[in-house]
């Protein structure tokens, strides 16, 4: 058995489980870890576990130590460097004409490795870029091709919405996104309106998406024709999280919000013109 906690690594916030049985942590808590070579420091985001059969205890690293005083100082001019070593980083890549965009640079806490992340259209022969940082910093060099999602997380920023990309607060990983996730929210397919600042489809799209689908599966389409108590209509509007829908009436093309479940009678047709021949009672509705 083993005592395992998840630990948030590095700009890409890559989740690690380590092996936490010598050292007592919690949620929030900064600390030293043990890499494939060398220690970096990371963020714990999940209280400790105890875990039967996770895996053989010589394979999962361990949490070294809490955070101290002298390693936040460390971390601190760690970030003042990195600053500086992305400078020239650019400075390398410009002259050496690849076409290439650099996104951060950051030191692992010993200093045993260089992270440069960056972004291009396609594969890159960067070993001489690669042999050419080397010589500068002297120290072992890694290049991290990464997309535009992962570019925005290190970014940063604010969305739409007034808070911190998702991306960037509080997502692990990324999900898949649909564009059938917004119409199911019957949300406009206007890309300027579903897209976040990476220019792909909102990670937030997908929150309330299992939501949608259930509730939508007790809503009649929009084009269909009601019966309601005011007389009879077409469905031109809903509301899946109230479960109301909108309908326009025959007589005066007066709009009625009412309860899906006021609804008295539906006949499911795609136009007013091209009725379908199967009928839905409310009740027969609430049950699909």
């Amino acid at each position: 058995m083993l005592k395992i906690a998840a630990v948030k690594l590095g700009l890409l916030g890559r989740v690690v489980s380590y092996n936490c049985a010598d050292v007592k942590v919690k949620i929030g808590d900064m600390c030293i870890v043990d890499l494939d070579r060398g220690k970096d420091y990371g963020v714990v985001i999940s209280n400790p576990e105890i875990m039967e059969n996770f895996a053989q205890e010589s394979e999962v690293k361990k949490i070294v130590r809490l955070v101290t005083i002298k390693d936040m100082e460390k971390i601190e001019k760690n970030k003042e460097d990195s600053k500086k070593a992305q400078k020239i980083c650019e400075e390398k890549i410009e002259k050496s004409k690849l076409d290439m965009k650099l996104i951060a640079v950051e030191y692992v806490f010993d200093r045993s490795k260089l992270i440069c992340y960056f972004s291009a259209e396609g594969r890159i022969d960067f070993r001489a870029l690669v042999r050419d940082l080397a010589a500068q910093f002297k120290i072992r060099i890694e290049l991290r091709q990464i997309g535009v999602r992962d570019e925005a997380k290190i970014v940063d920023g604010y969305g739409r919405c007034g808070q911190r990309f998702c991306c960037s607060n509080f997502c692990k990983d990324f999900d898949p996104v649909s564009i059938r996730m917004a119409k199911e929210q019957m949300l406009p397919l206007n890309p300027l309106k579903i897209s976040g600042a990476c220019g792909r489809l909102m990670c937030c799209l997908s929150y309330e998406y299992e939501t949608y689908k259930e509730l939508a599966k007790k809503m009649p389409k929009i084009g269909w024709l009601a019966v309601i108590k005011e007389g009879n209509g077409t469905i031109v509007d809903m509301d899946i999280l109230r479960q109301t829908a909108v309908i326009e009436l025959e007589q005066d093309q007066t709009r009625v919000k009412v309860s899906i479940n006021d609804i008295k009678k539906i006949i499911k047709t795609k136009l007013k013109e091209d009725l379908d021949n199967t009928d839905l009672d409310s009740d027969e509705l609430k049950e699909k």
